[in-house]
């Protein structure tokens, strides 16, 4: 079956009625970091508060502000709103396509970590980069889940969707795949978030299982420049065009 990592995103919608369950790798292995952050969130220190959502003005901090273990939860898939979502456009999707999502992408959280696409969570806010007290997300959980990812990856096909950055919670030890976004031949940022998100709608929607079958689809506004094999990564170069 193929996995999809995938990047989380600042942006978040608010609300959620989903049930509590299990969610990857169990919450008691986070315990340390979500009571932190649940403590910081919570003590009316508003400079403390302010610094760890990134925000300037305590006014932009309220809808944040609530007990993450007594909150509405959302699946991860759901939860997040930003560019790359925007695109993947999950609430149009049918329900075979909103399942696949839920059950064969892993998102990489700044506060929960390594999450399934349809695991519920509060609606939280960190800012990239940031510690939560005097702990480093990326080091936190690149420690405690390195070796479960890698179990859990070990019977699959990978494709890494993520963003440079979040190499620093989990680096694939088998052989994963890649993409990247040319115009003009040109890398590009702001719209490699963008395409990103049609590449897992399209991937959701036809229902792809392995990288054989990926390599057949034919994506919109994308054309395949070169395959680079670098050790145990494939890297798609994709020319966007008009």
């Amino acid at each position: 079956m193929l996995k999809i990592l995938f990047s989380p995103s600042e942006g978040k919608n608010s609300g959620g009625n989903t049930a509590k369950k299990d969610i990857f790798g169990a919450l008691s292995a986070r315990d340390k970091i979500l009571h932190t952050y649940n403590d910081i969130v919570l003590s009316q220190d508003e400079e403390a508060i302010k610094k760890l959502f990134g925000f300037k003005k305590f006014s932009e901090c309220e809808a944040y502000i609530c007990d993450i273990f007594n909150s509405s939860l959302m699946p991860a898939i759901e939860r997040y709103q930003g560019v790359a979502y925007d695109y993947l456009k999950y609430k149009e999707l049918d329900a075979k396509a909103q399942k696949f999502l839920q059950e064969n992408t892993l998102i990489f959280s700044n506060l929960y970590g390594p999450l399934l696409g349809g695991d519920p969570i509060a609606n939280y806010k960190v800012k990239q980069g940031n510690t939560i007290g005097d702990i480093a997300p990326e080091k936190f959980y690149k420690e405690r889940f390195s070796y479960q990812i890698d179990l859990y990856l070990s019977a699959h096909e990978v494709l890494d969707l993520r963003a440079g950055y979040y190499d620093k919670f989990y680096k694939s030890t088998k052989a994963y795949t890649t993409l990247k976004f040319l115009k003009n031949g040109k890398t590009v940022s702001h719209w490699a978030k963008a395409y990103r998100g049609i590449v897992l709608r399209e991937i959701a929607k036809h229902n792809i299982e392995s990288m054989e079958t990926f390599m057949q689809l034919e994506i919109e506004g994308l054309s395949v420049a070169e395959i680079k094999v670098i050790k145990n990564k494939t890297e798609i170069v994709y020319n966007i065009v008009e």
